[in-house]
């Protein structure tokens, strides 16, 4: 099954997210199917393709609990 979720890129103590379409049997950083956006906690922005995530949600990928809450989906 395909799920949208974080991975997590930047520094130490600056953490800093991707938001992309993966399978849900790989680990938290492991290979990924496409990047949809990306997410910085420490300034608040976020920026991702809605278009892409209707599509993926479409065919049957489900979000994360996170990826929920910071898309208002």
């Amino acid at each position: 099954m395909t799920v949208v979720r974080l991975t997590r890129m930047g520094r130490k103590k600056q953490p800093f997210y991707r938001i992309v379409v993966t399978d849900s049997r790989k680990r938290r950083d492991g290979g990924w199917i496409e990047k949809l956006g990306w997410y910085n906690p420490m300034t608040k922005e976020i920026k991702f393709d809605e278009e892409r995530l209707s599509y993926w949600l479409g065919v049957g990928a489900k979000m994360s609990d996170r990826v929920k809450k910071i898309t208002g989906k």
